[in-house]
């Protein structure tokens, strides 16, 4: 992909963070209709600005809602514009399609550099799934959005999940963190909404700051030249697998801040593992704006959410006798975002998956540490069954590489395992 420098003077970048535009194109402030709002909100318990977020819900009462969260863009370079984070646009269409809104901030590149913003949006997800019956959050669903870098930062989020740490050549990087009070939670999300995100940060034409280096150099802490291994692991088609969520991308054919390309890079690469994705290319839309946040591109996203979520609860419909644990509490293992972070993927080379199946599916082994159940040998999705030994509780449902059991009360267990090809192993479980 071309490689072009887009030159764009201090003067100009500093008055994108002004009038809240990621990468220089407009969001707006304003606020979201028909709703209730807790601002500023501290995720992390440090006192921080930068580590505050607010909260919107739906006027129309609910038992509990599903979640999107979403990230303003600023290339990185503001650490606090949650005010300024599509609110009257984006933000009011989830709200008034019945979701739950949370706007974080996140620290921006003079605050740290990569991975610190991951880390950042990763505790947002948890802290969302901690709070569940606080805010009345329904964490059976939990979504990421975000523009430009709010959208970069949320196309990572959703394609680590279940890695502990991304590797290219001898650059490797924490890709969850430790941050807040909720570290047993799972920081996996179950969709993502990405509006003109740059995905690639190695490949995307790099934004310069008047002579003194790129915004995408500030964000990683070095520049491009000799530095590809630092540059990769923070580039979301790299990290792409078949059990990611559902991703839909919007991308202005316009775009001149960031090039379309960086969306169609990441949609190829969910496409060559099967996820569930679609690509809008929006006829001459520019970065932001009203073409990109137009009725029928807020209605796409929100009909995308919708399908994501009908599907995800179609695929975890327990059976009549099934007795579904409160995920409010824990990620319990109903959920597809089960899954911890504990793998490493390398991301050194992107290319070498290409002769192989995208899942491989055989004979597998399982191990329980602590009140976790590990999938070794085998990838993709497995569906399980755990029956209490006097048959008292039975819980059906679906998970990926590993499956919390904290939920379940204490006592004996039997947990039957099946993988998508058919293959079953069988594991006991004592709950103490």
């Amino acid at each position: 992909m071309k490689k072009t420098m887009i030159a764009v003077g201090m003067t100009a970048v500093l008055s994108f963070a002004q009038w809240g535009g990621g990468f220089g194109g407009p969001q707006g402030s304003g606020g979201v209709p028909d709703a209730d709002k807790t601002a500023d909100v501290n995720y992390v318990g440090d006192g921080k600005t930068y580590h505050t977020l607010d909260i919107y819900i739906p006027k129309q009462a609910k038992d509990s809602y599903p979640v999107v969260i979403h990230t303003y863009g600023s290339a990185w370079s503001s650490n606090n514009m949650k005010g300024s984070a599509d609110l009257s646009t984006i933000c009011a269409a989830y709200v008034k399609a019945g979701y739950a809104v949370v706007t974080p901030n996140h620290r921006a590149a003079n605050d740290a550099k990569y991975p610190a913003q991951l880390h950042d949006i990763k505790a947002v997800v948890r802290f969302v799934r901690g709070n569940a019956a606080k805010y009345k959050f329904d964490t059976n669903f939990v979504a990421v959005s975000g523009f430009s870098s709010g959208g970069h930062l949320s196309s990572l989020t959703a394609t680590t999940c279940g890695l502990k740490e991304g590797k290219s050549g001898s650059v490797t990087v924490d890709l969850v963190g430790d941050l807040g009070e909720f570290t047993s939670f799972s920081s996996c999300v179950d969709g993502a909404v990405l509006w003109s995100p740059p995905t690639d940060i190695y490949t995307m034409n790099p934004i310069s700051m008047g002579g003194s280096g790129t915004m995408e150099g500030a964000f990683i802490g070095v520049e491009r030249e000799g530095n590809k291994d630092k540059w990769m692991v923070a580039s979301s088609p790299y990290y792409a697998s078949d059990d990611d969520p559902p991703v839909i991308l919007f991308h202005g054919t316009s775009d001149n801040v960031v090039n379309i390309e960086q969306s169609q890079e990441l949609y190829d690469s969910l496409k060559h593992h099967n996820v569930v994705t679609e690509f809008v290319k929006v006829s001459g839309g520019s970065h932001g704006g009203d073409k990109m946040n137009s009725t029928e591109n807020l209605n796409k996203a929100v009909a995308f959410l919708d399908k994501a979520r009908e599907a995800k609860k179609a695929a975890v419909k327990p059976a009549d006798s099934v007795v579904v644990a409160d995920t409010s509490k824990n990620d319990s293992a109903v959920v597809d975002t089960s899954k911890k972070d504990t793998t490493v993927k390398d991301s050194t080379v992107k290319d070498t998956s290409l002769a192989l199946p995208s899942r491989m599916v055989g004979a597998f082994d399982l191990e329980i540490h602590k009140n976790s159940l590990s999938v070794h040998g085998s990838t993709g999705t497995f569906r399980y069954t755990i029956v209490s030994v006097n048959g008292s509780r039975k819980l059906n449902g679906i998970f990926r590489k590993e499956l919390d059991l904290s939920a379940l009360p204490v006592g004996m267990y039997g947990i039957k395992v099946k993988s998508s090809s058919g293959v079953t192993n069988i594991i006991r479980f004592v709950r103490k």
